[in-house]
């Protein structure tokens, strides 16, 4: 399946400041370019923390060396969208600096920038779920079920042929860029198979 890369979201041109910054010209980059915070880079262009409004209203010290948060919760440009939303609410982070494969700060991320993915238009939401989750991973026609967008909020409604095929068809939808919920309507021809079963008994 495709899914949209940090790197088509991210900001490449970023504020940034170096750990001897003082704290007063921390507060007025922040304040000059309104942004909430800011990544603290060493003289390899590494990210080494983060400082933020937060920071400079919690501890009021003299460099962003003292001021950051560190180690700073970074991304790759090439990691998803989705489990770049999942990591930012794990951490409770507002941004992203995206480093590249040394860790060297190429842009940045904010949350919204990632709520940009959910205002996709519901046709496309359908073309993706048809076109990634049915045919290419299930290899299903396009119209092997019935799918409607709504808001985001995709529903799946027809018959398929067994349970664990409607659980993985749900499972993919809920994966696709963009969509908010899964609505399962969906039916199956046959029960999964149980150990024990007469099909599984052993013949000695």
């Amino acid at each position: 399946m495709k899914h949209l890369k940090v790197g088509a979201l991210m900001t490449d041109r970023v504020v940034s400041v170096v750990p001897t910054t003082p704290f007063r010209d921390v507060a007025k980059l922040l304040a000059e370019h309104d942004i909430s915070g800011a990544p603290v880079l060493d003289e390899d262009d590494r990210v080494v923390g983060v400082v933020s409004e937060s920071d400079l209203l919690a501890r009021r010290q003299p460099t962003a060396r003292d001021l950051m948060t560190a180690p700073a919760v970074t991304v790759h440009a090439e990691e998803t969208v989705a489990d770049a939303a999942r990591l930012m609410v794990r951490r409770g982070v507002e941004r992203l600096p995206v480093v590249d494969e040394e860790e060297r700060l190429v842009g940045i991320v904010t949350r919204r920038d990632l709520l940009c993915v959910f205002l996709r238009p519901d046709p496309e939401i359908r073309r993706r779920v048809q076109q990634d989750v049915l045919v290419e991973a299930m290899g299903l026609s396009a119209d092997a079920v019935d799918v409607h967008a709504l808001d985001g909020v995709v529903t799946l409604e027809g018959r398929v042929r067994t349970q664990s095929q409607a659980r993985t068809l749900v499972g993919l939808a809920e994966r696709v860029d963009g969509v908010v919920a899964v609505v399962d309507r969906l039916s199956f021809d046959r029960p999964p198979a149980r150990l024990g079963s007469p099909a599984h008994d052993i013949i000695w």
